[in-house]
């Protein structure tokens, strides 16, 4: 059992760490807090091989002087340790060179409410339920067609408490959990392998499907069999929001961070206003999504999350800050700043997307594919991290992926490449389906998209 976060202790060493750097000369001061547990159990070539239990805690801090920030972080919350971290924090500064864009730590503002990101029986499951999950997950792979292997995945949850103070008076905190269940997949038969197959559920309260995983993993591997080259050419194709999510990461959310911007290393500076994809696309960034997996009431800063307006009928209409870039700009911060991973006190904040969500369209899965008379329905993406935000320029291989003939899915496909620009795959995109779903940051039905570059092997 997880035992319950104390916020009002956390908030307490954050007091202490913010006074201690203003006691020493700092001119502002800020602390970032947090306790993460987390429980799971990992599946390794078709066993439950072991359960595993870890807990980290920490603070980090900023002190800021004559703008120069410094920082300084601990892994141990006594009054000691809290109090080392602020002057060595403020010892940075005083070292570091001075930042001219640096204007000042955010001040306190009315945060908002999530809903559906707590769920207390995240924190009471048992090891035998974790096995159980973990089981039935399995069962679904291996009762689905004998030609599957089960390769990798396994059953977790965390149970988050974090905090922020900083020397405006900015005391905020909030918790939160979460479960996840995937799995990795392969197919054998007559000496031929597929390759893996990958499937999810993630949730934020004790809602999951593993018996769904398991069979649409064992389906797509099973399914991956035979697969044959085809010509190059430009295609039909539906993106499932697993391929969707490692191609826009690289290209599109990087491109409307306001960092990348002011950098100069966004297509799309200055285009505020300007079309950028098809009528069918809007897009918001939205940190109060119910139960989004990246939903908090505050960002890495203290700023309260917030709903942002991205793209509107394939206008762009907004980009992203965090209190740095916003400050550069003359703008609010829009809710940005993320500081994330197991430690997440560990580093200062960077600018980052929270839920990218699609508004979704009226078509059913079944219907993007009816309507295809020669494409491709594409389930995962290799590659996409060489991808280049300053043009949204791609070269990705396609895999796994089927081919689409007249309105159905033929044949598992191998050695595809996908080629272009996201801005053209955005402009050319014909329909969006109504099967939402989340995967990681992203939140999004399957889209199609028309005329995509394919080159064959």
């Amino acid at each position: 059992m997880v035992a319950e976060p104390k916020l009002e202790e956390l908030i307490g060493f954050g007091q202490r760490a913010i006074n201690v750097a203003i006691k020493k000369g700092a001119e502002e001061a800020e602390a970032f807090l947090s306790r993460i547990s987390g429980t799971s159990v990992n599946i390794e070539r078709g066993q439950i091989v072991r359960s595993v239990k870890r807990t980290d805690q920490g603070l980090g801090v900023r002190a800021v002087y004559k703008k120069a920030v410094g920082f300084s972080y601990t892994n141990m919350l006594t009054d000691k340790t809290v109090e080392d971290a602020a002057v060595k924090a403020f010892k940075s500064a005083k070292a570091s060179k001075p930042d001219k864009n640096w204007i000042g730590l955010p001040s306190p503002k009315k945060l908002s409410e999530t809903k559906n990101t707590y769920d207390k029986k995240l924190t009471t499951i048992s090891p035998d339920e974790f096995v159980e999950t973990a089981s039935v997950l399995l069962n679904a792979v291996e009762g689905y067609d004998k030609r599957v292997l089960p390769i990798g995945g396994g059953v977790g949850t965390f149970l988050t408490s974090k905090a922020v103070v900083n020397s405006h008076g900015v005391e905020v905190d909030d918790e939160g959990t979460g479960i996840e269940c995937s799995i990795e997949t392969i197919a054998r038969e007559a000496g031929e392998v597929t390759p893996a197959c990958f499937e999810l559920n993630a949730e934020r309260v004790y809602k999951i499907d593993p018996e769904w995983v398991g069979r649409e993993a064992a389906r797509q591997a099973v399914s991956s069999l035979k697969a044959e080259k085809i010509e190059s050419g430009t295609f039909s194709v539906i993106f499932t929001q697993l391929a969707l999510d490692a191609l826009l990461y690289y290209t599109l959310i990087n491109a409307v961070k306001a960092d990348y911007v002011q950098r100069e290393r966004s297509a799309l500076k200055g285009k505020i206003g300007e079309e950028i994809a098809s009528n069918l696309v809007t897009i918001h960034d939205d940190g109060l999504f119910e139960g989004g997996l990246q939903t908090w009431r505050f960002d890495g800063e203290g700023v309260s999350s917030q709903k942002t307006l991205v793209v509107e009928k394939g206008i762009l209409k907004h980009f992203l800050y965090d209190s740095y870039t916003a400050n550069k700009r003359g703008v609010e911060s829009t809710g940005n700043a993320f500081r994330g991973g197991l430690a997440p006190y560990t580093s200062t904040p960077v600018l980052e997307a929270t839920n990218f969500t699609f508004t979704q369209g009226n078509q059913s899965p079944e219907n993007l594919i009816n309507e295809i008379d020669n494409g491709l329905i594409v389930y995962g993406v290799q590659g996409a991290h060489s991808s280049n935000p300053e043009s949204g320029e791609f070269s990705v291989v396609a895999t796994p992926a089927w081919k689409i003939e007249k309105g159905g899915v033929a044949y598992a496909v191998k050695g595809a490449m996908l080629a272009g620009t996201i801005f053209d795959v955005l402009k050319s995109v014909s329909a969006l389906g109504n099967n939402t779903r989340k995967i990681g940051q992203l939140v999004a039905p399957w889209i199609r998209v028309e005329n995509v570059k394919v080159i064959g092997r």
